[in-house]
């Protein structure tokens, strides 16, 4: 798969899409509330179903009944025989880790509606708990120069033979595209964000999320000059503490 994922939700349009479908990008993080991009999504779907490795998830997911009934309707409204990848989202916020959900997860990977389980969780403590033990298949985590606690509490406890790792706010919601007080040096674009990410050996894949075409061009561009240097990863990481504070 293409390192770069797309996510549908920061209005990205059909010309886009296609685009990026083009450029090789082949994950897509969709949910029904992305509906700009639902009619292309669906339509590269049925060309070339087997290439594309579509993640998604119900918006909250509490119980195993209601997370089968949710999953029945997301394939139904993507118009296809299987999820790629099933999340629950946001782990302890808006989906819980109960023996009802795990038990739904692995029932509807058993029966091929889903190929791969996942969650998306800021709590990193536990995301490295459940990397050491369960049936997961990805961890969708929060990792950025300015929270690279990942590297700490998550990374060491993945087994890359078994576990997938996709960052995402990689420009912690576009804080790290700006200058902060007092800072002299330069500013990382959206791609050096994105290359930060993707030169930890932890991490498989990164969200992006492109406004337009342009974007998602330079950040295509910049993503290929491959991993960062040491003096590259340096100045990202200072960059961060200060965005941090």
């Amino acid at each position: 798969m293409h390192r770069l994922g797309l996510a549908g939700n920061f209005g990205l349009d059909t010309a886009g899409v296609e685009a990026a479908l083009d450029a090789g990008l082949n994950y897509f993080f969709w949910t029904p509330r992305m509906g700009k991009v639902t009619g292309p999504l669906r339509e590269a779907m049925r060309r070339d179903r087997e290439k594309m490795v579509v993640a998604t998830g119900p918006t909250t997911g509490w119980f195993g009944g209601h997370l089968r009934r949710a999953t029945d309707k997301l394939l139904k409204t993507l118009d296809t025989d299987y999820i790629d990848i099933l999340q629950l989202f946001w782990l302890g916020k808006a989906s819980a880790w109960t023996e009802g959900t795990i038990e739904a997860l692995l029932d509807l990977r058993e029966s091929g509606k889903v190929r791969r389980i996942g969650i998306s969780i800021h709590d990193r403590k536990r995301a490295g708990l459940l990397a050491q033990d369960s049936p997961l298949d990805l961890l969708m985590i929060r990792y950025n120069a300015a929270h690279p606690g990942a590297e700490q509490d998550i990374f060491p406890h993945v087994d890359p033979a078994r576990t997938a790792v996709l960052a995402y706010t990689a420009t912690r919601w576009r804080k790290l595209l700006k200058r902060p007080s007092g800072w002299d040096g330069p500013v990382p674009t959206a791609a050096d964000c994105y290359r930060f990410c993707l030169s930890h050996p932890a991490v498989d894949m990164v969200l992006t999320g492109p406004k337009n075409l342009t974007q998602l061009r330079e950040n295509l561009t910049g993503v290929s000059k491959g991993p960062m240097d040491e003096d590259e990863l340096s100045w990202m990481r200072e960059f961060g503490r200060v965005v941090h504070g």
